[in-house]
């Protein structure tokens, strides 16, 4: 299991005393913020970025690190319990803007402070730099490297029913799952970024449909229990309602083998790539979450 991972050791990169100084004076400016719980919003917000090497294979929402490399760990009230995995941020420093990929929690981080790979974090300031201020937002509808992918996790079977859910781009509100001729189940999320149904599923294949906080639709049907299977499908939660199918199971390693990664050659997600136009379209690109999810006024301020 991974859940530890919340907690695992990260690996501060700040160049020296004096940026982990004003690090830890992040810490004590912002620890007087309000005390909520929620995914970063489309609306802009003043912060400060630092920069971290992973210290291990991957990041809390258990993806490998994507293929450009810009990433960003995100501190405990806005990771919201895994809930802002796999959505995307803009964010804009002294020298620049980039998009990036929300992967990894930041245990010690308060609301505001985005710790960066440190590629993403040369992209928006110097690289003799340890400390920037910055401002940032999410991004609705995001554009990802390819439709949703799903895979069962290792150690999945029919009565420990377990996903990892990509390339959705936006934070995923529900899932639910059926095999043939049964009914909907619904999936609980953990902390780790799994999907998990404690009881005896069948043994598929499965329909799953997969709900995101704008209300968006997708479900992806002949998707086959093969655990650490990465499974393509042929939707993106993105806009309205769509329906597809998963189109085949292919290993992590198969997809590494060539010289010239398929998916290095698409358009990549980063904001600097202005020239590039998005993968999808989106349908509502200023859209914000249902009022019932924020209803509440601290979640604004959450930023």
């Amino acid at each position: 299991m991974t859940a530890h991972r919340l907690f695992a050791p990260r690996w501060l990169a700040t160049g020296g005393a004096v940026v982990l100084a004003g690090v830890i004076g992040i810490a004590l400016m912002l620890q007087h913020s309000p005390a909520c719980a929620a995914p970063p919003s489309s609306t802009t917000h003043k912060g400060q970025a630092t920069f971290y090497d992973l210290a291990g294979p991957t990041g809390s929402c258990n993806f490998k690190p994507p293929a450009d490399d810009l990433y960003v760990a995100l501190g405990r009230t806005q990771f919201t319990s895994a809930l802002s995995c796999g959505s995307y941020i803009d964010v804009t420093g002294p020298k620049g803007k980039v998009r990036v990929k929300v992967f990894d929690a930041c245990p010690e981080c308060t609301v505001g402070w985005l710790d960066l790979s440190r590629t993403a974090f040369r992209k928006i300031a110097g690289p003799n730099t340890g400390l920037a201020s910055i401002t940032y937002k999410a991004v609705p509808n995001a554009a990802t490297p390819g439709p949703l992918s799903i895979t069962f996790v290792k150690g999945a079977s029919r009565y420990w029913w377990a996903i990892l859910i990509d390339n959705h781009a936006n934070p995923i509100k529900s899932v639910s799952a059926k095999g043939p001729g049964g009914s909907w189940m619904t999936a609980s999320h953990t902390d780790f970024n799994f999907w998990i149904i404690n009881r005896d599923t069948g043994s598929g294949p499965f329909s799953i449909k997969m709900t995101d906080i704008y209300g968006h639709t997708a479900t992806a049907t002949n998707v086959k229990l093969q655990p650490q299977k990465t499974q393509a499908t042929t939707v993106r939660l993105t806009s309205g309602s769509a329906v597809g199918t998963a189109v085949g199971a292919t290993t992590p390693k198969k997809k590494a083998t060539p010289s010239t990664s398929p998916t290095k050659a698409k358009p990549s997600p980063s904001a600097s790539a202005t020239s590039v136009a998005p993968l999808i379209e989106s349908t509502s690109a200023t859209e914000e979450p249902p009022v019932a999810l924020a209803a509440a006024p601290a979640a604004k301020r959450c930023g």
